[in-house]
């Protein structure tokens, strides 16, 4: 499956889209990763844990993303985007969206 955030894929066609497809998670940090991310946080510098946290989402994400793309009949997904927030004050919330397309390499 291709992910892309451009309009377009080099080298392909889009043949027909499919609509809008997403993929979301929430996530919230343990009562010791958050402990050990307010203690980091009075040093200053980077929160490992939340780093990590967050990257892990991101992707869980796309990979979600991918899997309702498919289900719609799509090889594709342009415009892909990220959006993320807070709730509460112990979850992050990610989101990866896009267009679901189908596209044919152009020989």
């Amino acid at each position: 499956m291709l992910v892309v955030t451009t309009e377009n894929i080099h080298g392909y066609e889009i043949e027909k889209v499919m609509g809008s497809a997403f993929g979301i998670i929430v996530r919230s940090r343990g009562i010791g990763g958050n402990i050990t991310a307010a203690l980091r946080s009075i040093v200053g510098g980077e929160i490992k844990e939340y780093t990590a946290m967050l990257e892990d989402a991101r992707n869980s994400a796309v990979e979600r993303l991918i899997q309702n793309a498919r289900s719609m009949g799509a090889n594709a997904v342009v415009m892909m985007r990220f959006d993320s927030s807070e709730i509460g004050q112990t979850m992050s919330e990610v989101v990866a969206y896009g267009t679901a397309v189908v596209v044919r390499e152009i020989r």
